[in-house]
């Protein structure tokens, strides 16, 4: 699905998201990420094969949360929830990752700093609804 201009905007500004997978026992985990994007697609990047990597990889089921610019409704901050599938791929987070560096952590700044980081792999969320407050809900 395509998506609204306002979500690309903020993902493209620099958005920290909550990212919620699914535990083996069907509990939610919820990480903090940084979020970027190629297209329509939405990128993580990992380094090492923590928790929601394993999650990822038994069930590709995921969804993204965060926060936009203006309020909606009641008094209610925008917020956008993208319900998705993940794709994972080998290799690309540090290049990823040194991206989005600058918008999280100024200009200038090397991230992982460190000379040769792991490859680490790159979740690829398709997004197929969107849900939350804000012109992208009707």
């Amino acid at each position: 699905m395509e998506l609204h201009p306002s979500i690309k905007d903020a993902i493209d500004s620099g958005v920290h998201g909550h990212l919620v997978t699914l535990n083996a026992d069907g509990s939610p985990q919820v990480t903090v990420i940084w979020v970027g994007r190629d297209g329509d697609e939405v990128l993580v990047a990992h380094l090492g094969s923590g928790q929601k990597m394993k999650n990822l990889e038994r069930d590709p089921r995921c969804t993204i949360s965060f926060e936009l610019p203006g309020v909606s409704g009641p008094g209610l901050m925008n917020y956008a929830v993208l319900h998705g599938t993940a794709r994972l791929t080998d290799g690309g987070a540090p290049a990823l990752l040194q991206e989005l560096a600058p918008r999280f952590m100024g200009a200038g700044v090397k991230f992982p700093p460190m000379d040769e980081p792991p490859p680490g792999r790159i979740v690829h969320i398709t997004v197929q609804r969107v849900t939350g407050m804000g012109p992208w809900v009707s």
